[in-house]
């Protein structure tokens, strides 16, 4: 059985915490996480947008000059695509970039990155991240004190109005609820620092 450390916000030992291998500690499959993190990627893309094609654009009902005589090419409209103000050519249009995943991948892909946390020793449990003050000064010394730098991926389990606001400041660092936590959060920073509660009941949906 996968263990790790439980750290109060000072950063000393409380206690060691065994996690199940079924969720912490199984054979990580990079592509189903990729193809998590094209997901994710994709629908945060808005599809909006567009252009207007040679019968979209206003104007150009009347030929620019007659067809013959004057010695340049034959024209039928000032809207055509090689006229300046005219219609766009395969140009983009709204489109919905959603992808599909199954649940049976999504929670492989979810198990695989949380795996390479504590395989990589990027996991940090701590007892509790309920915040005394809302000031960024004791998040940023609570970070320090655990030993975490670069960018951190908070997860908890309850709602704490101090941990958002003295978090807020830091722009390395994403707060988010047990049951929000993503692949793409998760490879997209340097440490998971998560309360003791929060592992507790990922394992409860995961396992």
């Amino acid at each position: 059985m996968a263990k790790v450390q439980v750290l109060n916000q000072k950063g000393e030992k409380v206690k060691d915490l065994t996690l199940k291998d079924s969720v912490w500690n199984v054979e990580i499959n990079e592509a189903v996480m990729h193809d998590a993190i094209v997901l994710a990627q994709a629908s945060l893309r808005q599809g909006t947008a567009s252009t207007k094609t040679r019968s979209e654009v206003s104007g150009g009902g009347r030929k620019p000059y007659k067809q013959k005589g004057t010695g340049n090419a034959r024209q039928g409209s000032t809207r055509s695509p090689q006229w300046p103000g005219g219609g766009i050519v395969f140009g983009p249009k709204p489109r919905n970039y959603d992808k599909k995943q199954n649940k049976k991948e999504r929670r492989l892909a979810l198990k695989s990155a949380l795996t390479s946390k504590f395989k990589d020793k990027e996991l940090v449990v701590v007892e509790s991240l309920n915040m005394e003050t809302n000031k960024t000064k004791n998040f940023n010394e609570m970070l320090k004190n655990l030993k975490i730098e670069g960018k951190a991926l908070v997860v908890y389990s309850e709602d704490n109005e101090n941990l958002f606001l003295s978090s807020r400041n830091n722009q390395n660092v994403a707060v988010l609820s047990f049951d929000e936590i993503n692949v793409l959060d998760l490879v997209a920073t340097n440490y998971l620092l998560i309360d003791e509660s929060s592992v507790k009941k990922i394992e409860e949906v995961l396992n």
